[in-house]
Order: structure tokens, then sequence, then C-alpha cells
């Protein structure tokens, strides 16, 4: 073969590569743009259905509760709603607004709340504008209370000979503060705090459960009680699973037969987060608080 025929047969095989790897880009391309298109093939069954809305952990954040609490608000499909509760509790505000809009819906859709595991301080109060509070035998529910914790640290600063100095507008600006001594004036003005607080949610467990406060009263020391036991004390409506509140709902919105059940679509944004996302979730579980049953109230 001659130079001009190698020369021929290096410039084919040159440009084969060039379409090969042309294709593959144009073919990662395809994959990332089907992984960035989200159909929500929730809306593709038809009939009536029950939705599920989840709480899980600790409640720090109330976004995505209160969206999917609106988005099956929403749609006609959805009949009646779960609230799926396996929470220890968490923050007072974002609990609240929980609380709050499970309230806007009564006379809209039924709600009906399902204890897994716990319910118990935040994840309760956040239950007690459902419709009805179906528990497990064995969940955990109550934790009537409020509770604020911090550290104090200044022996420890003492001891290593570190010191922190502080401006500030007012006397008990930096309450909390763990480089500090608690005055008096601190714990006094904290105490009111969590007795308001704690007023509030013994008002909402009056009311949400249909009580005399004098029966609740007792109970809202911070105490938690099995399902069985929570049932007597009426802090629950009935024992039952999952499956016994999806019934439930679906009685009280009249629909016959056995209810399509679905929930909100997990979204993924392409390719890089299908294939991270699993990974993601399980990092940030190595780091997720774990409180003790308590209702939190964060500074």
């Amino acid at each position: 073969m001659g130079e001009a025929g190698m020369k021929l047969k290096n410039q084919s095989s040159v440009n084969r590569w060039v379409w090969i790897s042309l294709g593959a880009i144009f073919l990662l391309f395809i994959i990332v743009q089907i992984g960035s298109f989200s159909i929500d093939r929730t809306k593709l069954h038809l009939g009536e259905k029950v939705g599920i809305v989840s709480i899980e952990g600790a409640i720090f954040s109330s976004e995505k509760a209160v969206k999917e609490l609106d988005d099956f608000a929403e749609r006609k499909d959805i009949k009646a709603i779960v609230l799926r509760i396996d929470s220890p509790g968490g923050s007072v505000a974002p609990t609240q607004e929980i609380y709050e809009k499970v309230k806007t819906l009564r006379g809209v859709k039924p709600v009906i709340a399902s204890v897994g595991a716990v319910a118990a301080s935040g994840g309760y109060y956040a239950a007690l504008e459902c419709e009805k509070i179906v528990a497990n035998r064995g969940s955990i529910i109550g934790s009537i209370g409020v509770i604020l914790e911090y550290p104090v640290a200044v022996d420890l600063l003492e001891k290593i000979g570190l010191r922190f100095e502080t401006v500030k507008s007012g006397e008990v600006k930096d309450m909390g503060n763990p480089t500090r001594e608690v005055t008096e004036r601190d714990r006094e003005i904290f105490q009111s705090v969590i007795y308001d607080l704690h007023r509030q949610f013994l008002d909402a467990v009056v009311e949400g459960r249909s009580l005399e406060k004098s029966m609740v009263e007792p109970l809202a020391d911070g105490s938690v009680f099995t399902g069985e036991q929570a049932l007597n004390l009426g802090l629950v409506d009935t024992l039952g699973t999952l499956e016994n509140a999806i019934e439930i709902a679906a009685n009280f919105a009249e629909i016959s037969g056995k209810p399509k059940v679905i929930s909100p679509k997990k979204e993924r944004s392409g390719l890089l987060d299908y294939l991270l996302g699993d990974a993601k979730q399980t990092a940030s579980s190595w780091f997720q608080p774990k409180p003790a049953y308590r209702w939190q109230w964060e500074k």
C-alpha cells in the first residue's frame, strides 16, 4: 500500500473514532435529558385516590409537608389524605405550620393521621387537627411538653484559657450564650417562653381532641404512652395500621371499593441526581439530629 493509501486509511480511522465519540456524547445528552424530564405518573391512574403525606424523623422544616398537603388538596382526583407520622418531634414553628395547614383542610378534604413507631411531642402536635388519629398498639404517643437546652462551657473555657468578649445592646441580648454563666434573669425569660409554648401545645390538644383541660393537664408533663394507653386516655381515636387509616380515609371521602393510594412523586433533576440521590440521602442520615421525645424550641 502506498503512502497516499496509508494516509487515507488513517484519516478514515480518525473519522470513525470522531463519529463514535460524537455519538457517545449525543447518547449521554439524551440520557441526561430523559433523567431531567419528569412525568407525574400518579396522575395517569384513573379513579378516586387517597394521598399519603409522610412526616419522618425530627421536624425542623415544614416546607415539604405543607407543599404536599397543598398539592393533594388542590387535586380533584384525590378525595382524602393520610398523614403518616413517624416523628419524635422537633422545632416549634415548623410543627405549628403543619398543624395549621391540616386545620385549614377541615371541611375541604378529610385528613387521617396514621402513627408508625412514634408520634411524640411535635409529631403528635402535627396530628391534632386530623379527622381521626390511628395508632398501632405499640406506637409511642404523647410527650406533651416543651424543652429548651443549651450547653454552658464556662468551666471548660477557663481550663483552656479561652474567653470571649461580647458587645450587646441589652442585658439579656446574649441569652443562651455558652461562654458566660446563666443568670436568674436568663432563666426567668426562658421559663416564661417555655410556659407559653407549653400552653399553646396544651390548648391544641384540648381543642383537637375535644377533651377537658383538666383531663389533659395531668398528661402534659412530657410523659409518653403506648397506642393502647393513648386510646384509653383519648389521645387517639382507634388502633390500627396504615392500611386501616387508608380505609378510614376512604370511608370519610365516600370512595367506593378499594381506593388507589399514591404518594408525592420523587423529583430528580437529572442523571447525576439519580445516581447520587441515594448516596446523598445516606450521607445526610449520618448527621441527622436524633432528639429524644421532645418538642424542641431552638434559640
